[in-house]
């Protein structure tokens, strides 16, 4: 027993070390876009796509850095924003609370201070629709259209049943896990063995370059508490929301993934059939938010469409453009 002990001990000592030098060298190369001050810590901005086009704000899930799988089409389109939300990819942690209000006053200030003019299009994913909706609400005037995908609504989230709000401790309580085993370098090591492309086979279709920044954030401790904190934040950010009944005549396309999860083994062991029944709720919820909404299935996908079925989400954005004019 001793001896497995000691060998335990090791891996984890090899595992740790190597983690810490392969992030001081991760740390020694600059960041693909701008790290703009908001007021004592900075946000990680990165942009591609011509700047006389329309400008297009990405807003990502909870917990994820996706937008960068969109980039190479969305540019077409026009210019990109694709940020790091605090606590994510090369953004500094917050000292504020990560609900969505406080993400749309730093989202606005780092559009400010980084000379991003509006108007903007803003194509939010999952939690990241929460986020853009109140941004679109608050500041109407900067908005030209918003795309919604697979989106959450205050409504069915603050009355969750018992069995879906067990999931959601379960979430969290198995990304507080990912910390110690993201400081460890336990993660680090799964990302070199293939295990994030056998867990998603999507992600291959994509390059080793596009993969980078998503792969790097997943590794480091930072990214799994501010997963944690925006997930135990969920009902606060739901209040924040309960002020927004309508806007308007906003242009706006909601995407509509098949499922939440796409059905296999594993999600027999979850309330799926209740997960589900909860998102049709919500996405006629969304359906009313503007009198010039389209519905746009992935049909497909699951909650993850920029990963599953990106090329809705371009879709989406080429019918809000021709909306827009």
């Amino acid at each position: 027993m001793a001896g497995i002990n000691s060998v335990n001990s090791l891996f984890l000592i090899v595992t740790t070390l190597y983690h810490a030098i392969a992030c001081w060298r991760e740390d020694q190369t600059s960041p693909p876009g701008q790290r703009i001050d908001i007021g004592g810590y900075k946000l990680h901005l990165y942009t591609a796509g011509d700047a006389n086009q329309q400008t297009i704000v990405l807003d990502h899930s909870l917990g994820g850095i996706e937008g960068y799988f969109l980039l190479p089409e969305l540019s077409k389109l026009g210019r990109v924003c694709c940020y790091d939300r605090a606590g994510y990819g090369w953004s500094d942690r917050s000292p504020h609370p990560r609900t969505s209000q406080q993400i749309v006053t730093e989202l606005d200030q780092l559009l400010t201070n980084a000379n991003i003019a509006p108007p903007y299009v803003l194509v939010g994913n999952s939690f990241g629709t929460y986020n853009l909706r109140l941004y679109a609400h608050q500041f109407p005037e900067k908005v030209a259209g918003l795309v919604l995908t697979d989106g959450l609504h205050e409504n069915g989230m603050l009355r969750m049943t018992l069995l879906l709000r067990i999931l959601k401790l379960f979430f969290i309580s198995g990304f507080v896990m990912c910390v110690l085993g993201s400081g460890l370098g336990i993660i680090r090591l799964l990302k070199i063995c293939g295990v994030f492309e056998l867990l998603k086979p999507e992600l291959r279709q994509y390059s080793s370059a596009v993969l980078k920044p998503v792969k790097r954030s997943f590794c480091r401790p930072n990214h799994w508490i501010t997963m944690a904190q925006e997930m135990w934040s969920l009902e606060t950010s739901g209040r924040q929301l309960q002020a927004i009944n309508s806007l308007g005549s906003l242009p706006m396309v909601s995407i509509k993934a098949n499922s939440f999860f796409k059905p296999s083994l594993w999600t027999r062991l979850i309330p799926l059939g209740a997960a589900n029944r909860l998102r049709d709720e919500m996405h006629q919820e969304l359906f009313k938010l503007s009198t010039n909404c389209v519905q746009l299935p992935a049909e497909t996908s699951g909650h993850f469409v920029w990963l599953d079925q990106p090329e809705v989400v371009v879709k989406a954005v080429k019918i809000l453009l021709e909306k827009i004019g």
